[in-house]
């Protein structure tokens, strides 16, 4: 079971949107940045990204300070663990299957969820976009490398994703995708196998 961290353990993705679109990209970008685009990419990557396809106003490094600034607020003052996460986990671990987290974030903003919410002891693996050296979702690679870690055949690994690259990504990657439906993120999850809109419809699909 391969679970993203915002916007599916934590509701944090609304939270980065509104700072994305208040805080960061008005003093880092010219031009509107349309978030469905966006959405599940690694910082670093949408950086590079955002320099190609538009005028940056800030250095990669200021960039990047920004968005650790903000990680901090997001992560231990605003966003909110998963209803019924820790039972979840511990259900599907005391039924014999391996968990990871799989997120695109940087590995100390991961840190500050896994501290936070009591989380160090939940999962198997713990992967995070900066320990590949390749492509961000909706590039496989990451759910590749968390399956190869858990020593899972991607065809009988599940993953839980909230975005559209991130379903990509999984889709891509031949694994069985539940799209975790956030209400109003607009994001296109049409490609996962299926589609969940709450906590307990999630743990409906994964145990029943």
């Amino acid at each position: 079971m391969l679970f993203d961290m915002d916007g599916v353990i934590v509701d944090s993705q609304a939270y980065w949107s509104g700072y994305e679109h208040d805080r960061i990209f008005p003093k880092a970008v010219s031009g509107d940045i349309e978030p469905e685009d966006i959405t599940g990419m690694n910082v670093e990557d949408l950086y590079d990204h955002l320099d190609e396809h538009y005028e940056t106003k800030l250095s990669k490094e200021a960039f990047l300070d920004c968005y650790d600034e903000t990680a901090t607020q997001v992560y231990r003052e605003d966003a909110a663990l998963m209803d019924g996460f820790h039972d979840l986990v511990a259900t599907l671990r005391e039924r014999g299957h391996s968990v990871a987290l799989v997120s695109s974030s940087q590995r100390n903003w991961i840190q500050m969820v896994l501290d936070e919410f009591e989380l160090a002891d939940s999962f198997d693996r713990v992967v995070s976009a900066q320990d590949i050296d390749a492509a961000s979702k909706p590039a496989p690679d990451i759910f590749l490398h968390a399956a190869e870690l858990l020593d899972v055949p991607p065809e009988d690994c599940v993953v839980v994703e909230d975005s559209t690259h991130g379903v990509d990504a999984a889709v891509t990657a031949g694994m069985y995708c539940i799209g975790y439906q956030n209400e109003g993120s607009g994001q296109d999850l049409t490609k996962a196998d299926e589609v969940v809109t709450s906590p307990a419809d999630l743990r409906r699909a994964l145990l029943d």
